[in-house]
C-alpha cells in the first residue's frame, strides 16, 4: 500500500461567527432605538426648526409653525427607530 503525501492545501480555518439568524429571507432583522431623553429631543426639533429657517434664507415664515412641523417630523423619526 502506498501512503498518499499531503495534497499541500491548507486547512481553512472553521469559522469563529456563532450568530443564529431566525429572520426569514427578506426580512428585515427588527431594531430597537434606544430611548431618547427630552433634552436631546428638544435639541433635534430645535436643530431641524433651524435648518428649515435656513432653508429659506431666514425669510418669511413662521418660527412656531416651524418648530410644530419640526417636532412632528422628529417624533415620526424617533418612533420609528430612526428610519
Amino acid at each position: 500500500m502506498s501512503k498518499s503525501a499531503p495534497s499541500g492545501r491548507a486547512k481553512r480555518a472553521a469559522s469563529t461567527n456563532n450568530t443564529t439568524t431566525t429572520n426569514r429571507p427578506g426580512e428585515r432583522a427588527a431594531t430597537v432605538a434606544p430611548p431618547v431623553s427630552d433634552d436631546r429631543r428638544h435639541a433635534l426639533i430645535a436643530e431641524t426648526a433651524y435648518l428649515r429657517a435656513a432653508a429659506r434664507g431666514f425669510s418669511g415664515g413662521d418660527p412656531v409653525a416651524d418648530w410644530l412641523d419640526s417636532e412632528r417630523e422628529v417624533d415620526a423619526l424617533l418612533s420609528n427607530g430612526g428610519r
